[in-house]
């Protein structure tokens, strides 16, 4: 198993991060992922990063498909991986509706259909052997429709790419989605993931898998932990309780809460409920302490750091192939990575 660190980069000035990322270079760190919500893009600090470092992989964990077209993402792949020497690592995810509609504009609809033409292009795109064509339910490429020329023809990078393929995962958390990374992507990057519960959650991956004729090691499982190191476990817990109780919590109009499914799926169905409840109910505070102590020792790390270290080797038996730390703690980081 290895070891990757999560930037979850805000927009600071870059001094403030360049160091855990050169010290996890200096260890011995496999990778290191930039993170894409509504603020910082998950591209540009990693063509920085590019520049400043020369082993540690780079990755997006994850760029949103609902906010570039399909061409516009295979050539940012490309790009940054001629800029890293063939160190890029491409993870994309649908993102939330309420991000993919309230920031993008975009429709949140067919998010399995959307994802597969997506990578599909993506992945002609790399490969660089051809022009590009795709005439999908979603995607035109050329587009044809309303409003076109009338003139398009199919294209070809005007590059020649590093590599014509690119590790490509996919940032999944309900079981359709899941089971769609085990069958296009080389990699998952998973949330919520436990190895007591791994033979629970790994079980659409697996049926996806199937489908391609592949086996389980062409997907690399690669679980993002949320990291609290505190004086004392329980200390730990409650920093995070927040976190999960809206991760769980949270309702939206039309959308399905897949976190709240897992908790269901991982045994906390009773639990899961309760939080849901008082959360709709606008009790929030009473919904985090509906949290369990044990679902937090499972899917997150917590307390002093003997304690941590401690749950990481937990995880040396797994299916897991990177263990993303979503933290900045170079102490922790060490301690990992010399423990593995």
């Amino acid at each position: 198993m290895r070891l990757g660190l999560a930037l979850g980069y805000g927009g600071e000035p870059i001094e403030h991060v360049l160091p855990i990322v050169e010290r996890a270079e200096q260890i011995g760190v496999d990778s290191v992922w930039s993170v894409e919500e509504y603020g910082p893009d998950a591209v540009t600090v990693l063509g920085y990063l590019a520049a400043k470092t020369e082993r540690i992989k780079l990755g997006t964990a994850i760029m949103q498909i609902p906010a570039r077209t399909p061409a516009a993402t295979a050539m940012t792949a490309m790009t940054l991986d001629v800029l890293s020497a063939g160190r890029f690592h491409l993870g994309l995810g649908l993102s939330v509706p309420w991000i993919v509609e309230g920031w993008h504009g975009q429709p949140y609809d067919k998010p399995l259909r959307r994802t597969r033409e997506y990578v599909d292009i993506v992945r002609q795109a790399v490969a660089n052997t051809r022009r590009v064509e795709h005439d999908g339910a979603l995607y035109q490429v050329p587009y044809r429709g309303p409003g076109s020329s009338g003139h398009a023809r199919p294209v070809k990078a005007d590059m020649k790419p590093l590599r014509t393929h690119i590790p490509l995962y996919l940032g999944a958390i309900g079981p359709q989605n899941v089971a769609l990374a085990g069958e296009i992507a080389d990699g998952w990057l998973a949330g919520m993931y436990a190895p007591e519960h791994e033979a629970a959650l790994t079980c659409p991956l697996d049926e996806g898998i199937a489908r391609s004729g592949r086996t389980p090691d062409d997907v690399k499982i690669c679980p993002i932990l949320y990291v609290a190191r505190a004086d004392t476990v329980a200390e730990g817990r409650d920093q995070l309780r927040p976190l999960f109780a809206h991760l769980i919590g949270a309702v939206g109009a039309g959308a399905r809460n897949t976190y709240f499914d897992i908790a269901c799926h991982m045994g906390y169905e009773g639990p899961a409920h309760i939080i849901r409840e008082r959360f709709a109910a606008g009790h929030k505070a009473e919904a985090v302490t509906a949290v369990p102590d044990t679902l937090l020792d499972e899917v997150a790390l917590t307390g002093p750091l003997p304690a941590i270290i401690d749950r990481i080797l937990a995880w040396k038996d797994s299916r897991v192939d990177t263990l993303i730390l979503l933290d900045r703690d170079t102490e922790l980081l060490e301690a990992a990575q010399a423990a593995l």
